[in-house]
């Protein structure tokens, strides 16, 4: 009779019990995952965070978060994108919660690192389009290139010299790539 292991699933309170070591930490269907990031990683993610927040605070238009907030989806797992953008009215009350919500964001933005594997990314941006949110940017700072995806079907591939726009989602929001990279 062969040995059967099991593995302890993972919860939200192991998530939160998660060092603060820099590293970016998420809960992906019962597992502890730790998303590798980077010197550039990180530049890229607040360069894009600063200008949208810069751009939606002048409006008023909802909340922009960094890689250190989490979103709830409905699978269970606990996402937490490099950017992300709540507009406004979304959350109960209008108040952002202490904890992670479970609102979607509208505007999730994945910044690609080196150690990044493909087939991860691919499988939060299906998440986050099955949870709701509207647009996902992928930003692949190497190749000088993002991926706007809006569905599964309906995805653009935008070159350094390319604007990515706010579309519905932050109406006006006009930002060339290479002023991000």
């Amino acid at each position: 009779m062969a040995a059967t292991t099991t593995r302890r699933v993972a919860t939200e309170d192991d998530l939160r019990a998660m060092p603060e070591d820099g590293q970016k930490y998420e809960l992906v269907d019962g597992e502890i995952r730790v998303s590798p990031a980077g010197d550039r990683h990180s530049q890229v993610a607040l360069q894009l965070g600063a200008l949208l927040l810069a751009f939606v605070r002048e409006r008023r238009l909802g909340d922009v978060f960094g890689a250190d907030a989490g979103f709830r989806l409905p699978g269970g797992n606990v996402r937490s994108p490099d950017v992300s953008f709540v507009a406004s009215g979304r959350f109960p009350d209008d108040q952002v919660p202490d904890d992670w919500g479970s609102v979607a964001p509208d505007l999730a933005v994945e910044v690609i690192s080196p150690g990044d594997r493909p087939r991860h990314v691919l499988d939060k941006v299906g998440e986050y389009l099955e949870a709701g949110v509207r647009l996902v940017w992928v930003i692949e700072p190497r190749q000088e290139r993002a991926v706007v995806y809006r569905s599964i079907s309906d995805v653009r591939e935008l070159g350094r010299d390319d604007t990515l726009e706010g579309e519905d989602v932050i109406p006006g929001l006009r930002l060339v790539l290479r002023d991000v990279l």
